[in-house]
């Protein structure tokens, strides 16, 4: 079937809306007079660049409460957009937190929404310098382009690098997705920043836009280049280059050389294109960009959110950057909120239904996010649990979300419930039923039909499919009871493919087998439900040992009469696929069986939330 594509530009702005849904949080309205704060759009001069020798003019908004002032300061918050929006974006949870007595800065990063030079992918070399530079800014250490200063936020006396600093403002941030990872990028190189709310961001971005769910050296960062992402780069691009046109009046020289994007960026996109993996230098430019590379500079609360409806930025990302700061010690909570850049929030959750922005305090995560800066800025006693929360979609409630989540104290909390490849086609929870046999496939042509999960960040309305053959299909018997799957799959198994273990490909494209992890939940009518359409693409270099892959992350109930079954596809249309075609088997046999781990969580481990009252500030 011929898929017609929509432009572009309208695209990516489908791509990113939920991000503007997302941290919509609003304070009751009234008028502006009747407004308990002030609004004043400034413009500050920063510089960047590794040698901060680069100017740039950042535009933000400056939320005042009337009752902060040097005689009785305030705490501050400073938040940003996400990938090609502005400082408007966020002017609801401004406005949120302004009228909560908190003073808000909510800027256009750089390459967006009215601040100058080009996107460089919130590396801290830039966006970090520059958001620093506005830190200083709410200490009262630099004055915008107008001469306003600010002496009515709170100080700290001794920063968290246990160092007395200049101008070192009681703040922290807040943002989702392009405004989370930035979070990370400032906190990584100012130690002023006293805490973090990163929501639906990545922790490598060389694995966000190019996975491979094998070859993992730590967290979720792979030794063998990985698959590229064809349709969420180009994505990126399509947006980054129009808000370049966009605001070329006010800077010209952005749309030179690279459009609106450091140089860098289109290299490595059309090096992506070409041979469908990153390079080393992509690896580098990517990953300096990144969280991962920098994750020990991190020493302050954090909370993450990150969505289970999330095709570019997984679970796994969030459990990467949990792990480690939790094996630095660092105070960490983690949400797996139902909404990501593959879907809306869940009605009740965050999304404006029932009434709840004007009623944050009956709201699950926006309550967490409140208490979250009450107590490590404003210093209420109330301490957020540093646990590890998740939204099911199988609960039924109205209104709140509430009811919908579950907690466990850390991350891992589920049991392995393992199941084993059978012959070509089975899969059985008993290692004495399992019988030998082969599953062959081929990975297609060029032009040829590929399996399709999703059109990323439009369209996951059409069902999943997989030409015959060009995938192997292990599935089990119905389900004799409901299983509620929590966490992050793996599978083991034995595959053998002549063409690419030749280690030979034309061009220099890179000649490793390339395939698509993905675990189905077959109906009774046969319907097959991809959870939130996640798969797990792999590049396999060794194929001496088993192929150990990681399946995303996902929370999911497989009913009573579903059939289990995990699917290898050669192909995937919303990825860079194989640049050779040849003959694929994965084996099993009684002493040597694929396996498939699932983590299992009973409904009777599923603890409640603790729900804590909200406070005024």
């Amino acid at each position: 079937m011929t898929r017609k594509r929509p432009s572009t530009r309208r695209a990516v702005t489908a791509a990113f809306a939920a991000l503007t849904t997302l941290l919509l949080v609003a304070a009751p309205q009234s008028s502006a007079a009747a407004r308990p704060f002030t609004v004043k759009t400034l413009h500050f001069d920063v510089v960047t660049g590794p040698y901060g020798d680069h100017h740039c003019d950042i535009v933000g908004d400056l939320y005042k409460p009337r009752s902060a002032s040097k005689a009785h300061p305030a705490p501050a918050i400073l938040t940003t957009n996400g990938f090609g929006g502005s400082k408007d974006d966020q002017a609801d949870v401004a406005k949120l937190e302004a009228s909560r007595g908190y003073v808000v800065l909510s800027y256009s990063g750089l390459g967006f929404g009215g601040s100058t030079c080009k996107i460089t992918l919130d590396d801290r070399d830039y966006d970090g310098r520059a958001g620093s530079q506005l830190v200083t800014f709410l200490g009262g250490g630099k004055a915008a382009k107008d001469g306003t200063r600010v002496d009515y936020v709170r100080h700290d006396r001794i920063a968290h690098d246990g160092r007395h600093h200049a101008a070192d403002p009681r703040v922290g941030m807040i943002g989702g997705s392009y405004g989370g990872q930035i979070q990370f990028a400032i906190a990584g190189i100012d130690p002023r920043v006293d805490t973090i709310i990163p929501i639906i961001t990545w922790n490598d971005l060389s694995y966000s836009l190019a996975p491979n769910n094998v070859s993992f050296d730590h967290g979720v960062t792979y030794q063998t280049p990985g698959v590229e992402k064809y349709e969420w780069t180009s994505l990126f691009f399509g947006l980054g280059i129009a808000d370049g046109i966009e605001g070329a009046s006010a800077d010209p020289s952005r749309n030179t050389g690279c459009p609106n994007f450091d140089d860098r960026a289109c290299g490595s996109k059309f090096q992506m294109d070409a041979t469908g993996a990153p390079n080393d230098a992509t690896l580098l430019f990517a990953r300096h960009a990144s969280v991962e590379s920098f994750v020990h500079n991190i020493r302050i609360p954090t909370l993450l959110s990150q969505g289970q409806s999330d095709t570019l930025f997984n679970l796994q990302e969030a459990i990467a950057t949990y792990r480690s700061l939790r094996g630095q010690r660092v105070p960490v909570k983690m949400i797996w909120r139902f909404g990501g850049h593959s879907g809306g929030s869940a009605p009740g959750e965050m999304d404006g239904s029932n009434g709840q922005l004007k009623a944050p305090a009956h709201n699950y995560e926006t309550r967490t996010y409140l208490q979250w800066f009450d107590h490590y800025l404003a210093g209420k006693r109330i301490r957020p649990p540093l646990d590890v929360t998740y939204f099911r979609d199988w609960i039924h409630y109205k209104g709140d979300a509430t009811k919908a989540y579950a907690r466990a104290a850390r991350f891992p909390f589920a049991q392995a419930r393992t199941l084993f490849l059978s012959g070509a086609s089975g899969l059985t929870g008993a290692r004495s039923n399992v019988t030998a046999g082969n599953a062959s496939f081929v990975t297609p042509t060029a032009g040829a039909p590929e399996s399709y999960t999703e059109t990323s960040a439009l369209d996951q309305s059409q069902p999943v499919t997989d030409p015959p053959g060009t995938f192997a299909q292990f599935e089990g018997p119905p389900l004799k009871a409901k299983l509620d799957v929590i966490g992050v799959p793996t599978a083991d198994v034995s595959v053998s493919a002549p063409t690419f273990e030749n280690g030979v490909a034309a061009g220099g494209a890179p000649s490793e087998l390339v395939l698509f992890f993905k675990l189905y939940d077959i109906k009774p009518d046969g319907t097959i439900v991809l959870a939130h359409r996640l798969i797990a693409p792999i590049r396999i270099a060794d194929f001496t040992h088993r192929v150990h892959a990681q399946l995303p992350g996902i929370v999911h109930r497989f009913a009573k009469g579903d059939r289990i079954a995990l699917t290898v596809a050669a192909s995937d249309a919303a990825y860079k696929g194989n640049n050779a075609s040849g003959p694929v088997t994965i084996s099993t046999s009684p002493g040597f069986p694929g396996v498939l781990k699932l983590p299992v969580v009973s409904p009777r481990a599923q603890k409640p939330v603790r729900v804590q009252p909200l406070t005024g500030r």
